[in-house]
């Protein structure tokens, strides 16, 4: 079997190339890629190579593929897994194996299985963790942002709140409290606000802050205060700095839950300042900068046993709870995405992200396509592009299972 893949092979050394896969073994699936999405995390891999902590230090002998949130289709099981998998299904990739205690994971040290390519092979590991799941949705594109809607929900369970005379934690965000998402009108944001709006366990009160005008009026229109309120949530958006502002549409109590969305000290204090008795500050935003920090008040984290908590990704049950409720169609993480490309554009895609405006850069492997914004697709000469254009317009400017059915029929094949 013949791959393209875009593959690392030191500090921003990427290079799509041809190539042979190896047959599979007993323990292994061999499988094609349909899309995946870039994001920040395989931009700081590209730009520290093996210096980052999941690429390989030989890689520039044996190379690597990059992409860790991807979907696609089953071609063949070896003998080991093929009661538990066929050829035909659709799948997604929990990457977060933990393996033995390895950071090993696809999308970043192994040579044969990764999100940028046209076809790759599933190792043992993948299966072995339960990290490979099938998926039943319609549109592929779903599936690829299963992995990052996981990290939203991974970090909602991992809030937690304390049980008044025990030490006994009470996990999750409160049930009917009041919650703010700091910073959170980009394109993980809105996960988040889809998320709590429609999860099990919700808030009444949910304000979400945003410096920029145009990205809470799309917040607004993508998810807007009246849909919210039917599932239960008053749902706020608001221009704010002002711890001030931010108590008075708390009703006075402040917020048992607050998410920073942004690695910025100043969002951080703020989110500090807000929270109630027992309240629990969720850093969400992860910094590049190892010594980045922030003042927060330790007289309440003494008397008013406010805390604060972390995480990086979700585990294979919140990618489960992410599929499930795509399948379900009680989420809709379209909102993320905001670029569209082939294979041909991951390598400058890739290391130029941090300029590239928008959300997620969704990639089909198969296709040749420059990394294209969807509000893009109308204004192109290209007859392909513009009738996307209509598609895309027709769906509210969110990227759409039409769309994706549209572009793998008639985009140019790689």
């Amino acid at each position: 079997m013949i791959t393209k893949a875009v593959r690392i092979y030191g500090k921003k050394d990427l290079r799509l190339e041809e190539f042979p896969l190896p047959p599979i073994a007993d323990d292994e699936i061999l499988a094609t890629v349909v899309s995946d999405c870039i994001c920040m995390s395989s931009y700081k891999a590209a730009v520290q190579g093996p210096d980052h902590k999941r690429v390989p230090d030989d890689v520039a002998v044996n190379p690597t593929m990059l992409g860790h949130e991807f979907s696609g289709e089953i071609l063949k099981v070896g003998a080991k897994w093929q009661n538990d998998f066929e050829a035909g299904q659709k799948y997604a990739i929990q990457p977060a194996l933990n393996y033995k205690g390895s950071l090993d994971a696809p999308g970043y040290s192994y040579r044969y299985i990764g999100g940028n390519a046209t076809h790759i092979i599933i190792p043992n590991e993948v299966m072995e963790q339960n990290c490979l799941l099938p998926y039943s949705g319609d549109a592929y594109f779903y599936a690829s942002l299963a992995e990052p809607m996981s990290c939203i929900i991974g970090a909602f369970h991992a809030s937690y709140h304390t049980t008044a005379g025990s030490y006994v934690h009470d996990m999750g965000i409160v049930s009917g409290g009041n919650m703010a998402i700091l910073a959170g009108a980009g394109p993980m944001g809105l996960g988040a606000i889809d998320y709590a709006i429609h999860c099990g366990r919700k808030p009444s009160l949910l304000v979400v802050t945003d410096i920029d005008d145009s990205r809470l009026r799309r917040a607004s229109e993508v998810l807007p205060v009246d849909a919210a309120a039917k599932n239960g949530v008053k749902l706020v958006y608001a221009k704010t700095a002002d711890s001030g502002e931010l108590m008075a549409l708390s009703g006075g109590k402040g917020f048992d839950d607050v998410f920073v969305y942004a690695p910025v000290s100043k969002v951080i204090e703020l989110g500090d300042s807000i929270l109630c008795r027992d309240g629990c500050l969720n850093f969400f935003a992860g910094p590049t900068d190892t010594a980045f920090s922030a003042p927060l008040n330790f007289y309440n984290v003494h008397y008013a046993a406010t805390h604060i908590v972390g995480t990086s990704g979700g585990n294979t049950d919140d990618m489960r709870e992410s599929l499930s409720m795509m399948e379900l169609g009680l989420i809709n993480p379209a909102a993320m995405i905001t670029h569209v490309g082939g294979l041909d554009s991951v390598i400058d895609t890739t290391l130029n992200l941090p300029d590239i405006p928008g959300g997620k850069k969704l990639i089909y492997t198969h296709i040749s396509l420059p990394l294209t914004a969807l509000e893009d697709f109308s204004r192109s000469d290209k007859p392909l592009l513009r009738e996307l254009g209509e598609i895309v317009q027709s769906n509210n400017g969110l990227w759409c299972a039409e769309a994706e059915k549209f572009l793998l029929k008639n985009a140019a094949k790689r």
